[in-house]
């Protein structure tokens, strides 16, 4: 018998926040034993997330409905020995955390995880797989990404990787769908929430066909985008043909968080070519059950955070200002945080397992984000390119000669050094600066690049003078708590830590509003010594601290008031609502 396998999801308990899953595997039977494995985590979220710890209940059968031995060998793998021609498995699992890379399970509808839902037969990810979903009572509806082979709710994978790549949502979504260039788009908003069907239609219509130029294809047929719609919700996760989204429900009508509503769709829709296809060689075929190290996720989620932005100015829903406001805020992020000193974009992308989805109070003395300073460096590379080839080339070239190179004719992952080989080729442009600038904590000069196109990048705050502790403060039932320290900051150097409560200063006492802080900060110079009273673990102490001038920044990009004719010419190319 031909080896395959097949699912059936039920849901005897949602109030609970379970999903029953059978899994029944055929051709194993020759077999002393097979391995079952769940994978530990998700792709697009490089963090060990444990799935089979929501795991329950695992038993199977043979086909005449009799026990067979099962046992668990390890945090993720069960051992099923003896598997008969029709072995059953079935679990358990429990989904009870809202976020868009783990399920969520209750008695109004099912956001099934795959990765957290499925398991597969070790050395066997390349089967097929069939799902077959029964609809609790009061549900009516199912939106995923798989190809749907049965009006009953069965759905096919061609294999695992596709399986673990297409997330189900189950229950009573609003669902709506229109076509752009021919390829059917579909929506799915879960949740209450005051958005215009036809307003996003149009919208998210704009954007796909603005990606579409970029790319020059588009590789779906069928794009679904769910949305999950809460009191205060934000994230996305990109899937092969599919995205989910969350959403704060009253952002719709909004004009600020509508634009942040759409620029997320423009990134995760941005990945569907750019992570998903084109991608580094360590983004595929994947481990489920380690780390897949990289350092190359300063291309891949930083170009992206760099376009989504950029592709929301192209369709017309930001205005310069505006774009560039929005642009100006990864500088300030990475450039507030103590640790773009410490770490470079590529060990960022490297370290993401075990720092991007890990903060502690000390992540922002030790850490930046690639997708904060892959955007930096990405915009660089877009103004140099523009500069270097009179408006003629840009970044955009690139991502479309690299995804046709390595995904549609080789059909492969590529080398940093490929990627920029490629580049160098088809803009004719040394870009070896800023790449190299991907690996190191020194900064470079990005007025460099701003000033080729007629804008410059000016920090605000630099000619003010005022005191600063560098501490971030936070209530814990009416007390004013230390929530972070910045490196080589008056706090830092006199021994303020995280967790301390803040009693008094000069003998003032502290409120929870901070006003005597910003008082007494207000007054002082540099070198004035403060005394601060604390507690620490219920002792009380004073602590005397020499102020020191803040050195937080607080960036801007302006057109450069003695730009060229030629420089504001390229400037307009860059920002141009239209892409070139």
């Amino acid at each position: 018998m031909a080896k395959s396998i097949h699912f059936e999801l039920s849901f005897s308990e949602p109030q609970a926040h379970y999903v029953d899953v059978l899994m029944i595997v055929q051709g194993f039977e020759n077999e002393e034993y097979i391995d079952i494995k769940m994978p530990v985590w998700a792709p697009g979220s490089y963090l060990v997330r444990e799935y089979s710890k929501n795991v329950e209940r695992l038993t199977a059968k043979d086909n005449l409905g009799s026990s067979i031995k099962t046992q668990k060998i390890s945090k993720n793998t069960w051992r099923v020995f003896h598997p008969s021609e029709n072995l059953t498995i079935s679990y358990s699992v429990y989904g009870f955390e809202i976020s868009v890379r783990t399920s969520f399970i209750d008695d109004s509808r099912a956001y099934l995880s795959p990765v957290g839902t499925f398991m597969y037969v070790e050395k066997h990810l390349d089967l097929e797989a069939t799902v077959k979903i029964h609809l609790y009572e009061t549900w009516n509806k199912v939106s995923t990404g798989l190809q749907k082979v049965s009006v009953d709710n069965i759905f096919h994978a061609p294999n695992f990787d596709i399986l673990f790549d297409s997330p189900i949502e189950i229950g009573n979504q609003d669902t709506w769908s229109f076509d752009v260039d021919g390829i059917l788009h579909e929506c799915a908003m879960v949740g209450e929430a005051d958005y215009n069907k036809d307003q996003l239609t149009e919208d998210i219509t704009k954007i796909v066909r603005e990606e579409n130029k970029i790319w020059g294809t588009n590789p779906n047929d069928y794009y679904l985008i769910v949305t999950h719609n809460y009191q205060n919700g934000s994230g996305g996760l990109e899937h092969l043909n599919s995205t989910i989204l969350a959403a704060s429900r009253f952002s719709y009508s909004q004009p600020t968080s509508y634009k942040n509503y759409l620029s997320l769709v423009a990134h995760e829709y941005f990945h569907l070519w750019h992570v998903k296809r084109l991608r580094p060689n360590e983004l595929g075929p994947f481990d489920y059950e380690n780390e897949n190290y990289t350092t190359g996720l300063w291309i891949i989620e930083g170009f992206t955070s760099y376009y989504d932005n950029l592709i929301i100015r192209r369709c017309g829903f930001y205005d310069e200002i505006e774009y560039l406001q929005k642009l100006a805020v990864d500088f300030n992020t990475v450039y507030n945080r103590p640790g773009y000193l410490l770490q470079s974009a590529a060990a960022s992308s490297f370290d993401t397992w075990i720092k991007q989805y890990r903060p502690d109070e000390n992540s922002h003395n030790v850490a930046i984000s690639y997708y904060n300073k892959g955007a930096m460096h990405a915009v660089a590379l877009d103004l140099k390119i523009i500069a270097s080839t009179a408006g003629k080339k840009r970044l955009d070239d690139i991502l479309k000669a690299a995804y046709e190179h390595f995904y549609l004719i080789q059909n492969r992952g590529f080398e940093e050094d490929e990627f920029l080989a490629l580049a160098e080729e088809v803009t004719g442009v040394a870009l070896g600066d800023i790449f190299a600038a991907a690996y190191t904590a020194e900064d470079i000069d990005y007025n460099k690049y701003f000033n080729l196109v007629g804008y410059e990048l000016i920090d605000n705050a630099e000619d003010q003078d005022h005191q600063s502790l560098g501490i971030k403060i936070g209530s814990n039932e009416g007390h004013t708590i230390i929530k972070n320290v910045d490196r080589d900051s008056a706090a830092w150097r006199a021994g303020l830590n995280v967790g301390d409560e803040l009693i008094a200063i000069n003998g003032h006492r502290i409120e929870i509003n901070g006003r005597v802080f910003d008082y007494f900060l207000s007054k002082s110079k540099e070198n004035d010594i403060v005394n601060i009273l604390i507690s620490r673990d219920g002792l009380i102490r004073e602590i005397s601290v020499t102020l020191i001038p803040s050195n937080k920044k607080s960036f801007s990009i302006q057109r450069l008031a003695t730009a060229t004719a030629e420089q504001r010419r390229l400037g307009d190319i860059w920002l141009s609502l239209n892409s070139i």
